[in-house]
């Protein structure tokens, strides 16, 4: 609990039986955290079986593979059913710290920002932490791109730590996001449809061969899928078209 807030963390899962149980007894580590909502999105490996021996977690088995935005929209709807007032989404394989949940929980918590970013870009913690360069390169196009459109000044809108009011997460149509990578970026887009302020903390992160990855093709495939969104952010604020992503 948080100021008697219930905090939920969730962790979209895919493949991730080795590093699972080092990020869960790290987010338990921190004292705030009530409950761990592992959806496992139909992995090749033990990841159901190792999350079911995580003392109070609720684990949800996707019956086959749906897309990363679909797990989390499971995550999501799980979340709210079990009462949770802050809400932060923690990959299970132990790219993001979880040693920020508390920080970003206070900043939900005390009633400043119904979303938190943990930020690569902050700090210089991208490149420290091994991301590749061309990654780099495209997270800066992206983010500088996509700012522009929204009008915000985000650091990145790429990173995959989050943390949620209930209030903002029962306002967005997520629904209507896809099942892909692109939902992470659709989901920020709404956020600032809504005229929620976003805030950004600095997220030290660790590349390794155990953390989760896209390859280059779907990346391309996610950055045309986020320079879209953005255009259509754009042109809905200009009242130029509707969407369902921006409904008024």
């Amino acid at each position: 609990m948080f100021k008697d807030k219930k905090v939920i963390v969730i962790m979209p899962a895919y493949n991730a039986a080795r590093t699972l149980r080092r990020t869960y007894d790290e987010v338990m580590s921190q004292e705030i955290v009530d409950r761990v909502i592992v959806v496992d999105d139909a992995s090749d490996d033990e990841t159901t079986a190792i999350a079911k021996t995580l003392p109070g977690t609720l684990v949800h088995t996707h019956p086959q593979n749906q897309g990363y935005g679909a797990n989390q929209k499971t995550c999501y709807k799980l979340a709210l059913e079990a009462g949770g007032d802050i809400i932060i989404m923690v990959h299970p394989d132990y790219q993001y710290t979880p040693k920020l949940i508390p920080a970003m929980a206070s900043m939900i918590g005390n009633g400043l920002y119904h979303c938190v970013l943990g930020s690569r870009i902050l700090g210089g913690y991208a490149l420290k932490g091994g991301m590749p360069f061309w990654k780099y390169i495209a997270n800066r196009f992206l983010t500088m791109v996509e700012n522009i459109m929204t009008g915000a000044k985000l650091s990145e809108y790429h990173t995959g730590y989050r943390a949620f009011s209930r209030e903002l997460l029962e306002k967005l149509p997520l629904e209507n996001n896809s099942d892909d990578f692109v939902f992470d970026n659709q989901m920020l887009a709404q956020i600032l449809w809504l005229d929620y302020q976003i805030a950004e903390v600095s997220c030290p992160t660790s590349y390794f061969a155990e953390a989760s990855s896209i390859n280059f093709h779907r990346s391309l495939k996610y950055g045309f899928g986020c320079l879209y969104t953005a255009i259509k952010y754009r042109i809905a604020r200009m009242n130029l078209s509707k969407s369902r992503l921006f409904p008024r």
